[in-house]
C-alpha cells in the first residue's frame, strides 16, 4: 500500500488563490487590489503566501510590471474556470425557482435609443430569463463576473473577454423637419452656419465620438463655427434637443432610424454620412459562457442585423 503525502487532499488558502487569479488576469497589482477591495500590498502578500506553497515565484517582476512565469500561466486559466464554475454553483444554489438571472450592461443612450424599444421581444420569447439591466459607460469588468453581457462602444478588440462587432457607429447630421424651411432653410452644409450644432461633450470613460470638426473637415465645409452651440453629455440627449429643433445633431444611423422614418427627424445632407472605425461591441466571458448570456448575445445580434437592414433601406 503506497503511504499517502501530507499534502493529499490540501488546497492553498481561497484569498491567495484569489489574489493571485485577479492580478494574473490584470497583470497589474493595484487593478487587482481595487477588484477585491484591498490594498496592493495585501495582494502582493497573498501572491507570496502561494509561492510559497508552490516553492517557485509565478510572476517575473520588473519594477511595477509583472507578468506570469511558466508555472503561473499554468495555473491561471484552472483557477479563472474555477472560479467561474464556483459561481455558477452559486446561481444554481440562489435560483430554487430555476429563473435565470443575467446582468447586462450598456451604455445610456445604447439602452435609451436602441434597446428598450426592443428589449420586451427578448422577454417575451424567454420568459425564464430575468434580466438585470444596467446603464454604465465604465469598462465593467466582464471577465471578473460582475456582469454577464455587456456592450461597449469603440474600436475593439477588448483584452480578457470574448468581444464581437454588434453594430456600427456612422454617424449623420440630423434635424427637426422644421429647421428645413423658412428664410434660413437647411438645405446644404454650409447653412450649417445659421443654425445651433448640438455637441457630445467628451466622456473620459469611451474613445473619441466623431464631432463636428470631424464632419466639416471631411465634407470641405467652410465658415462654419464649430467651437459655438449647445454641448451635452449623451448621444440620446443630443438626439432629443434635436427633436425638439434646438439644433442639428451628429448621431449614429442605428440610434435615429426610427425617428427617421416616422419624420421626426431628417437628414437634411444626402451625402451627409461620416464614416468612422468605431462600433458598438457585445463582450462575453472567455469560458463558460451561461446559457441566458447565448441566448442574449444571440438575439441581440439578429437584432442588429434587421436594425443595419432599416438603416439600408433609408
Amino acid at each position: 500500500m503506497s503511504k499517502e503525502s501530507p499534502l493529499d487532499g490540501r488546497l492553498p488558502p481561497l484569498n491567495s488563490l484569489k489574489a493571485f487569479e485577479a492580478a494574473a488576469r490584470r497583470l497589474n497589482i493595484t487593478r487587482a487590489a481595487e477588484e477585491l477591495s484591498v490594498t496592493p500590498g495585501a495582494i502582493s502578500q497573498q501572491i507570496r503566501i502561494l509561492e510559497q506553497h508552490a516553492g517557485a515565484p509565478l510572476f517575473h517582476r520588473e519594477g511595477r510590471q509583472i507578468a506570469l512565469t511558466e508555472l503561473g500561466a499554468e495555473l491561471y486559466p484552472l483557477l479563472r474556470d474555477g472560479f467561474d464554475y464556483l459561481k455558477r454553483a452559486g446561481d444554481l444554489l440562489y435560483r430554487p425557482d430555476r429563473r435565470y438571472a443575467l446582468s447586462v450592461s450598456v451604455p445610456p443612450s445604447f439602452a435609451s435609443k436602441w434597446l428598450t424599444q426592443r428589449i420586451a421581444r427578448f422577454a417575451a420569447a424567454h420568459p425564464e430569463v430575468e434580466l438585470w439591466l444596467s446603464a454604465d459607460m465604465r469598462l465593467t469588468d466582464v471577465a471578473g463576473g460582475r456582469v454577464d453581457v455587456a456592450v461597449r462602444y469603440g474600436r475593439g478588440p477588448y483584452t480578457g473577454v470574448r468581444s464581437e462587432r454588434l453594430i456600427g457607429a456612422d454617424v449623420i447630421p440630423v434635424c427637426a423637419p422644421q429647421l428645413m424651411v423658412g428664410a434660413k432653410a437647411l438645405k446644404k452644409p454650409s447653412d450649417l452656419k445659421h443654425h445651433v450644432l448640438i455637441h457630445l461633450r467628451p466622456s473620459d470613460l469611451e474613445e473619441q465620438r466623431p464631432d463636428w470638426a470631424m464632419w466639416v473637415k471631411t465634407h470641405k465645409v467652410k465658415d462654419v463655427d464649430v467651437s459655438s452651440g449647445t454641448r451635452v453629455d449623451q448621444t440620446a440627449m443630443a438626439i432629443d434637443a434635436a427633436i425638439h429643433g434646438q439644433g442639428v445633431a451628429l448621431a449614429p444611423y442605428a440610434f435615429v432610424a426610427d425617428d427617421l422614418a416616422s419624420g421626426r427627424l431628417v437628414a437634411p445632407f444626402a451625402e451627409g454620412a461620416l464614416t468612422t472605425d468605431m462600433a458598438y461591441h457585445v463582450l462575453t466571458r472567455r469560458s463558460s459562457v451561461s446559457e441566458p448570456a447565448r441566448l442574449f448575445v444571440k438575439w441581440l445580434r439578429e437584432e442588429a442585423q434587421a436594425a443595419e437592414q432599416i438603416v439600408d433601406d433609408l
